[in-house]
């Protein structure tokens, strides 16, 4: 008897590490390539040839640069993902770099397929995120420069700079893709657009206000 317990307990460690396990690549890596002549699909993208692969599918210069924040928020996401690098393909990983302008906002926005963790380089932001249905819960912090944030996959979240002088940031995400939808640009900036009467009931606003605000987006 105890022979047999000892095996069901064997089997059953053997199935929660296999259950346990997330998927990974097969290869060492898989640099995205547009181009499908003599390629291999893995994972979203098409891949180039190993032996065809450069330090340069590897590499972004971009995140160097101070974003421009002349715009209406205050705010640019500088996105280091798989568009700018092919070699992050299957990898599960992308940075991006957020710059304010004094007083500016990265407005409230989710990320369906990634989990961020947020680190400010300068200034001081105030960070938070909401929970989901029925709680709606606020998490806020202010952060000042070194601190990190963690913004959960899939919830709303937000930063503004609450200082006088510009602020900077760097996000890692924990997918090569993933994606960004701006609450506001979605709801009152879709295409086409969605009826004055379903947002006006969902909001509880007067039709009057729903248009402005579809004009501004």
């Amino acid at each position: 008897m105890s022979t047999i317990l000892a095996y069901i307990a064997l089997l059953a460690m053997a199935f929660s590490l296999v259950s346990a396990s997330d998927p990974s690549p097969l290869q060492d890596f898989c640099v995205a390539v547009n181009d499908t002549h003599e390629t291999v699909f893995v994972n979203g993208k098409f891949c180039k040839d190993p032996k065809l692969a450069t330090p340069n599918d590897f590499f972004f210069s971009g995140l160097r640069l101070p974003g421009n924040t002349s715009n209406k928020v205050g705010s640019l996401v500088t996105p280091a993902n798989v568009a700018q690098i092919p070699g992050l393909n299957t990898l599960g990983v992308s940075l991006a770099r957020v710059d304010y302008a004094p007083y500016g906002l990265n407005p409230p926005h989710i990320h369906p397929r990634a989990t961020e963790i947020l680190t400010v380089l300068e200034g001081t932001l105030y960070a938070g995120f909401v929970t989901s249905n029925p709680e709606n819960r606020l998490f806020s912090k202010v952060l000042y420069k070194g601190d990190v944030f963690v913004f959960p996959k899939g919830l709303i979240h937000f930063q503004l700079n609450v200082g006088t002088t510009k602020a900077r940031a760097i996000s890692a995400l924990s997918s090569q893709n993933p994606g960004v939808i701006t609450i506001a640009n979605a709801v009152f900036g879709s295409n086409p657009a969605i009826s004055a009467d379903v947002l006006t009931k969902a909001f509880q606003v007067d039709k009057n206000v729903v248009e402005n605000l579809q004009s501004r987006f």
